[in-house]
Order: structure tokens, then sequence, then C-alpha cells
């Protein structure tokens, strides 16, 4: 069954480039290695991360001067779940899709002034920072919005019935963050922001990311086009293939979400083979840009709070991160929506709550896309 999301507009991008790409070889330096590519969280944060331990203290002044933040806690007030006291963490990554500005060219569409969560991450972490479990919310979902106030005290009513990503549009990160913790019964202790913009700017500056793709992959909504093969992807055709549904599987938004899983573990690989610390100017342009496009909740919103919790994810590579979809179902009433699967999601905020690992049970049977293996790391 066809399972196509809501139409997205294009994203420039070209092909990639076939065949396997030359590493420079080296001393492999383990404890570098781990401190830069077990840091990479999610691909929102992976400039942010790779400050931790540089030393770059006179650039703080400058770094901390970029940096946005939003005070989430305060729009939220009191009326939240507990946060559970087990050495846990629970982050809420977004990815946003603004039309205005640089993003605009990228996005497409009309520059109407709105943006939504176009992906939408909840990133557990668990006690002794060694492994993690990733669970993506399809932004299809429909769900029950509760009622919200944003960050400019503005109060926006209930919903019901409506797409997950109509809370980002309605009342911004605090919104979603009231949504996304009402729907799981769980605290979210931080939250990550990242643009069209600012993703492909992070990726140019890690020098592209390198995927193997086991089928041809063409879509012309979001103009990328990649032979079956191996490349080195540019930051655009980066940010179309985490945003592509029509040009590989069923066209589904859950499609996509296995697609850009899938490119979540490829890049943390190839974080482990850049020499930042040899290369002061290109860490610190990649720094300078991350600081620039990633928003960040005001607790996290300066280079010493973000070193800090990057170094405590050092230890997280990608193969001890578990990625999951929120359990979902169609919608019978239209199969270009789902919905939440009730049982099996509490199996796995159960499991998150308890930190523990999310049971293959809790996603057995439920709908997925068809894009899974497509993309891997080579």
């Amino acid at each position: 069954m066809s399972a196509e999301s809501t139409p997205e507009p294009g994203i420039p991008g070209g092909s990639g480039t076939n065949g396997p790409r030359h590493r420079a070889k080296g001393r492999r330096r383990k404890p570098r290695e781990k401190r830069k590519g077990l840091q990479i969280m999610a691909w929102t944060a992976a400039g942010i991360v790779v400050l931790g331990g540089t030393g770059a203290g006179y650039l703080y002044f400058k770094l901390n001067g970029n940096l946005k933040s939003v005070d989430i806690d305060q729009a939220l007030g009191t009326d939240r779940p507990k946060k559970v006291d087990n050495g846990s963490e629970n982050i809420l990554v977004l990815g946003s899709d603004t039309r205005s500005g640089s993003n605009k060219d990228l996005g497409g569409g009309t520059d109407d002034g709105s943006a939504r969560s176009d992906t939408a991450m909840i990133l557990h972490i668990y006690e002794g920072h060694q492994k993690a479990s990733v669970v993506s919310i399809p932004r299809d979902t429909l769900i029950d919005r509760p009622e919200c106030t944003d960050t400019k005290g503005d109060t926006h009513e209930a919903a019901s019935g409506v797409m997950f990503n109509e809370a980002y549009s309605t009342g911004g990160a605090a919104c979603t963050v009231k949504t996304v913790e009402s729907l799981t019964g769980i605290r979210m202790d931080h939250y990550l922001e990242v643009d069209f913009s600012g993703f492909r700017k992070l990726i140019d500056e890690l020098g592209g990311v390198e995927v193997t793709t086991t089928k041809d992959i063409d879509d012309r909504e979001s103009h990328l086009e990649l032979k079956a093969g191996t490349h080195q992807l540019t930051g655009k055709q980066a940010l179309g293939l985490v945003r592509t549904r029509h040009g590989v599987g069923d066209g589904s938004d859950l499609g996509r979400i296995q697609l850009q899983q899938a490119f979540v573990k490829a890049l943390i690989e190839q974080v482990k083979t850049i020499d930042l610390f040899g290369n002061p100017k290109r860490l610190y342009d990649l720094a300078n840009t991350a600081t620039k496009t990633v928003t960040t909740d005001s607790d996290l919103g300066s280079v010493n709070r973000l070193m800090s919790f990057a170094d405590g994810l050092k230890g997280i590579s990608s193969k001890n991160m578990s990625m999951v979809t929120m359990p979902v179902q169609y919608d019978p009433a239209d199969p270009n929506r789902v919905i939440v699967a009730e049982k099996k999601a509490q199996q796995v905020w159960t499991a998150l709550k308890n930190d523990k690992p999310i049971p293959k049970s809790a996603t057995k049977g439920t709908a997925t896309g068809d894009a899974k293996g497509v993309v891997s790391a080579p």
C-alpha cells in the first residue's frame, strides 16, 4: 500500500560520485577518534559536539555570542512529567523546515513565515552514557495536541486529530516539547534544533559524508539523483537524502525516517576519520558554523554547557545506538497518515522511563517504510 505523505518542496542537489573514496593513511589514535566520533548524537548536533576537549578557551566569548537558545522551561511551566532520577537523559532533536531566508532556496515553496518540525527524534542517553536509543516520530502522525504556551507567552488551544508537525508551526519549540511530553509521558531534559541551511553548512564543513546506496535514488522533487554505489555527499545532497521520499521505497514518511536513521550512523562513522584536532582552522570554522545554526534550550545555551554535555556522550558509537520509529499504524481513514499504535508505543515509553532497552516486540507488526538497507556507511 502506498503511504505517500503530504508533498514536500524540492531540495537542490546533484548526483553523487560513484566509486569508493580513498582515505588518507596515518596512525590511528583511538582516544582521539572516540572523543570525536563517538560524541555525535544525531545529525543536528554534529558540529557542536566536536568542541569537547579542544581547550579553545579563547574562542568561548565569540562562540557564545553565536548561540541561540529558547527558554523552554519557562514556557512549559510546572505541569510536566517528572524528571526520572536514574542517570539517564532525554533530548528532543528537531529539524525545522522554515521557508524564510536562505532556507527558502533549499526548501522551496512559499515564504509564508511558517515552519514545521520536518524531523523529530527523541534521543535517550542511558545511565553511564555508553549507550543510546533514538525514537523517530513520524511527522504525519495524527495526534491530539495539548494546550500549549509559546515562548512569547501566547497560549494555543488544544487540537484533536492534527498532524504531529502542526505543533511546531502553531507554537514553535515549546509547543513541540509539550506535545512530545504529552504523547510519551517522558520529560525532555534538553532540546536541540537545526534548520535546512544549518544542516547543509555543517555537512559541508565536515567535508561531506560518505554513504553507500544499494539502489538508485531518483527524486525529481528533491532534485536528488544517486546511482547505486558509494558517494561522498555534499551538504545539499545529504539534505536531499534525509528529506527524500519519492526517490526510493514506498514514498512514505516512514521510509524517509529509515533513510535518516541510516544517515545518522554513516555520519558518526565519517567523523571518526576526520583529523579536526590536527587542523585548528577547520575545527574553528566548524564550531563557528555550528554555534550559528543550532538552537538549544537555555540550559545548553553556552559553549561551556555544550562541551560538558558533549563530553558525556563520547562513549556512544553507532554500534551501541539503537534506532527505531515510534510504533504506528496506517490510518484506516487516510493511508497517507499514520496513528499511534498505543499499546506498542507504551512499551517504548516504559522502557525509556526505566532506562531499559526498547524491546523488539514494541515495533513488531507495526507500519514501516520500504527503504531499510538502502543507505549504509561504506
